[in-house]
């Protein structure tokens, strides 16, 4: 066995390659709810804006442009509730995966350090823990569930992925007070926070969360989602200036530098609503559709109420169900990917089209 593969777990979508050849032997081709990824086109400002700085030949700068971190300060305090933001209150990343795989690694942890994050998480938080030699431990409640001595980092994830659960504003204080008092630095990973359905999503930025301060806090936000920027890699960390500071200067040294194109079409992304409205229609429509059609053939679906994805079960083995719905042609993940305490249930994504989701919801009437 490699150095590699005995730190790292098996990459879980290799698992789910022989139901995917089963579910594109259906007559009708495949409806692939695996994957939460964007099926929908960029919207034509940010395309044009990312055309428009095409002609870039010169290295960007990892910090970014001045118009970008303006862009990412007004966001944070139009959408969040942030108060007082500068510049050194944020920092673009390429893509929020690359962020979570390697934070551990540029804060300096290692043996005998202890990474933290929810027992049903996305398994990356585990796999940055593992890069750099920390003890990942999972929490159903991180105040009552962890010994706060060697936890270093904390992530919290609101809305959640893959259950759709979200943290509200009492609880997600409790957490930031008890964390200060134990020194421990928080990672609030806030992609979805702009897709709530049942629940309306608050960021730990907010004051009433954090009290005006950002020490020891750190939110993480991605466009992928919001506006179908899957393919630019186009992220953000926000919050503590001191943390961000130290990380800048890692990630200076190392290159890793948003392209000059993609910044401009940040830039383009948060300055517009329009577009954010249009995709949450999109998708609250697919989210009925399915969420209907899964209850009437007898799933079960738990939290769910923000996110892109159905938490369902049918109370059995979670891949026995992913392989009943193979066979109809329809293509989920399952809940173990996410944690132990998935066994039960399977993910199910809304990231699909219009005519796929449609497919989806005949099959299973």
């Amino acid at each position: 066995m490699s150095a590699v593969s005995s730190r790292l777990p098996v990459f879980p979508w290799d698992k789910l390659e022989p139901y995917k050849k089963t579910a594109l032997a259906h007559p009708d081709g495949i409806v692939d709810l695996s994957v939460g990824t964007p099926v929908d086109p960029v919207p034509a400002l940010i395309q044009e804006a990312l055309v428009a700085a095409a002609d870039s030949p010169g290295y960007p700068t990892v910090w970014g442009t001045k118009e970008l971190r303006d862009a990412l300060t007004g966001w944070c305090e139009r959408r969040l509730g942030a108060v007082g933001f500068v510049h050194e209150n944020v920092l673009p990343v390429v893509g929020s995966k690359e962020l979570v795989a390697w934070l551990p690694t540029q804060l300096g942890l290692g043996a005998g350090d202890r990474v933290a994050y929810p027992r049903l998480a996305y398994p990356t938080y585990e796999v940055g823990a593992r890069l750099c030699g920390a003890e990942p431990v999972v929490y159903d409640d991180p105040v009552t569930d962890l010994d706060p001595a060697a936890v270093k980092l904390l992530w919290l994830n609101s809305p959640s992925n893959p259950t759709g659960k979200v943290l509200g504003k009492d609880e997600l204080t409790r957490i930031v007070a008890w964390a200060r008092e134990h020194g421990i630095l928080i990672f609030s990973d806030e992609c979805y926070l702009e897709l709530g359905w049942e629940a309306a999503p608050v960021s730990v930025l907010h004051p009433d969360v954090c009290g005006g301060s950002y020490e020891g806090i750190v939110a993480v936000h991605s466009l992928s989602k919001r506006s179908n920027l899957a393919g630019y890699r186009a992220a953000f960390v926000a919050g503590d200036a001191a943390v961000l500071g130290e990380l800048l200067q890692i990630r200076k040294h190392g290159g890793m530098m948003t392209a000059a194109p993609v910044q401009a079409a940040t830039v383009a992304a948060l300055g517009d609503d329009a577009h954010v409205a249009e995709q949450r229609e999109r998708y609250a429509a697919r989210r009925a559709a399915l969420r209907a059609a899964l209850e009437a053939h007898g799933f079960r679906i738990e939290h769910s109420e923000a996110s892109l994805y159905l938490w369902a079960t049918r109370d059995e083995p979670c891949w026995e169900t992913v392989a009943y719905l193979a066979e109809k042609g329809v293509l989920v993940a399952p809940g173990d990917f996410y944690g132990e305490a998935g066994e039960r249930f399977v993910r199910v994504a809304f990231t699909a089209t219009d005519e796929r989701v449609e497919a989806a919801v005949k099959r299973l009437g």
